[in-house]
């Protein structure tokens, strides 16, 4: 019973994280300033197709599992199958937060757009701090990023940046050559690329522990978790000369600081 109870307890952090991560990509959307790199490409698509942000939000990550399998040369029909759960998760969540904020009036002064990035950036790294403490399995982009550390030998963070810069110049041609502006990316983009990770970080010296402490009632339990969150740390802290960075699984709420 006490293991259902922490398992139920993780797979609701996770899945309020995954929302109020949703949330924070909503207010940047409706900011209208450029949305971060990880939305970047979704919200291109949905600029040019005129299709929803949810769904456009599932189409980019079924390219970035393709992609995936592309760069490892294995498919996994088990971590495919997963990786697509949590993007329809993700893809619902979108559409919905998006339909919550049409209660706001939209903002029609600078000074609002910026208050609805600032707050976009908060809400973002409270739902990263969520999604990403209690090891479950990360979304395809994330799930991306690790494929590139591991295939190029880099660290995780040189990885990211380049699959984020990727993403970016994707979405501005999509929404070039569809809508014959940057559409998705803007200032606001940049800003998200440089200060989520810094208030997630933040947020996890503050917060992450007790977190844990809520979700694990074992102290023994608590204990294994953070020593292995550490580690993880530690192996993607590491130069891109090391042997295998990717040997532990790219899980943890300090991972995702080098993966925004």
């Amino acid at each position: 019973m006490q293991h259902f109870n922490v398992t139920m307890k993780r797979l609701a952090l996770y899945v309020v994280g995954l929302f109020f991560l949703s949330l924070g990509v909503s207010f940047s959307i409706q900011a209208n300033l450029g949305v971060s790199p990880v939305s970047s490409l979704a919200y291109a698509f949905s600029l040019a197709s005129g299709l929803s942000v949810g769904m456009m939000t599932v189409a980019a990550n079924v390219l970035f599992i393709v992609l995936q399998v592309v760069l490892s040369k294995r498919f996994n029909v088990r971590e495919a199958t997963v990786q697509l759960i949590v993007a329809f998760l993700f893809g619902f969540f979108m559409d919905f937060t998006l339909y919550l904020l049409q209660a706001f009036p939209a903002p029609e002064t600078m000074s609002i757009s910026l208050l609805f990035l600032v707050v976009s950036l908060f809400v973002v790294a409270v739902g990263l701090l969520g999604y990403t403490s209690v090891k479950f399995p990360l979304m395809p982009y994330d799930e991306l990023t690790a494929v590139i550390a591991e295939k190029t030998k880099w660290s995780v963070g040189k990885a990211k940046i380049t699959s984020d810069l990727l993403n970016v110049v994707a979405a501005g041609l999509v929404c070039v050559i569809s809508i014959g502006s940057l559409g998705a990316i803007g200032i606001g983009t940049v800003v998200a690329a440089y200060f989520i990770g810094k208030i997630l970080g933040s947020l996890i010296r503050h917060f992450r522990e007790p977190l844990l402490r809520w979700v694990y009632r074992n102290r023994e339990d608590l204990k294994k978790d953070l020593i292995a969150l550490q580690a993880e740390k530690a192996v993607l802290d590491e130069s891109a000369g090391h042997k295998n960075p990717m040997q532990k699984k790219v899980s943890s709420s300090e991972d995702v600081h080098s993966l925004l």
